[in-house]
């Protein structure tokens, strides 16, 4: 997926073609954030050129959400 992303990646403020990808984590509301659970991840794609921002969800990118088992595996082994 990433690579994709880098092989199309154009930025929409300074057309430079150069990117830089992370996947962040993050909690959600209520439960999760008080046990700081992060189940909730992106990819956030920084242009090098000018510092612009894109940020995608993986599951949509995917086409996908993970099952159950994902979530709890999430959830025993911190991923």
């Amino acid at each position: 997926m990433r690579a994709a992303i880098q092989s199309r990646f154009r930025c929409r403020k300074c057309r430079n073609d150069d990117c830089r990808i992370k996947e962040v984590a993050m909690t959600g509301t209520g439960l999760s954030k008080l046990l700081d659970i992060q189940h909730n991840h992106y990819l956030f794609v920084s242009c090098s050129g000018c510092g612009y921002v894109e940020v995608y969800d993986p599951e949509v990118l995917e086409g996908h959400k993970p099952g159950k088992l994902g979530s709890v595996l999430d959830l025993l082994f911190g991923r």
